[in-house]
């Protein structure tokens, strides 16, 4: 049986798990596809239901994979996809989401990002949004790659309330946002999807983090991973290709990072003492 999924909660109200799937990199050669294919799947067998893609990964290859992924499976997954910038007009985002959902099969996305500003007035990428969710194309929308600057814009539009999460790069390595992006988000009650939560995999490697996970009988990367999970209103969206990755990244849905643990992580990797501008990759 698969593990209870730990929940955070959108401004809708709705629940959704605080582990999911990524797809950065997936579809790009099709001789990976029933690697990539089982992974989700066994992902999902495992209770990690929420799947983010986009557009851009693997110039629509990505989506292709999920939608093989989840056939039979739709109503099982909340399924994240993201809207290209150069695609965010009116006329463009409503082509864009058209083909999104004949690639994955499927006759609604559950959470339609804008992947990240571009020169599109966010006003009418917003309304076009608005009729999407109307339209029941999409159920939610959404931002990603978000500074403190574009959150403050888009709360001052008449729909920009309306906006169910910032997905942004977020991680041990990576903590910039703690200083002012996520007390934001926070007090909004957005929550916040971290993309890269183990820093592409160069947090596995990690000695002060392996002395950690030596206490929990668990990897280096489990421990990244609960640490990002384990903070308040928090999405983790790991992408494993690897059966045994996609069941350590499940099992860390378990750690209980101690008092002692978070000290020792703050220590090893400290919180930000300033504003520093929002990280991407």
């Amino acid at each position: 049986m698969p593990s209870p999924s730990v929940t955070t909660t959108l401004p809708s109200g709705e629940a959704v798990p605080v582990l999911g799937q990524g797809t950065w990199m997936m579809g790009e050669d099709r001789s990976g596809t029933a690697d990539e294919v089982a992974a989700l799947r066994l992902g999902l067998d495992l209770g990690v239901t929420l799947i983010d893609t986009a557009e851009m990964y693997g110039s629509g290859g990505a989506e292709k994979v999920v939608g093989e992924a989840i056939a039979g499976r739709r109503d099982e997954v909340f399924l994240v996809s993201k809207v290209l910038p150069s695609n965010a007009s009116r006329n463009g985002v409503i082509r864009a989401c058209e083909a999104s959902l004949k690639r994955m099969h499927t006759d609604r996305i559950d959470l339609y990002l804008l992947h990240w500003r571009g020169g599109v007035p966010l006003a009418e990428t917003i309304a076009v949004f608005e009729e999407l969710r109307q339209s029941g194309k999409i159920r939610h929308w959404g931002v990603s790659n978000f500074d403190t600057d574009d959150m403050e814009e888009m709360s001052r539009l008449s729909k920009g309330k309306n906006a169910q999460t910032n997905q942004v790069l977020y991680n041990l390595t990576r903590r910039g946002i703690e200083f002012d992006l996520m007390p934001l988000c926070r007090a909004g009650g957005l929550p916040v999807m971290a993309y890269s939560p183990v820093e592409q995999g160069a947090l596995a490697d990690d000695k002060g983090l392996a002395a950690i996970a030596t206490r929990h009988d668990a990897t280096a990367a489990q421990v990244a991973l609960a640490w990002v999970m384990a903070q308040p209103g928090v999405i983790a969206i790991p992408k494993a290709t690897r059966l045994e990755h996609v069941r350590q990244n499940a099992a860390a849905r378990d750690i209980a990072l101690t008092a002692q643990d978070l000290a020792e992580l703050d220590s090893l990797f400290p919180p930000p003492q300033r504003k520093r501008p929002l990280e991407m990759i």
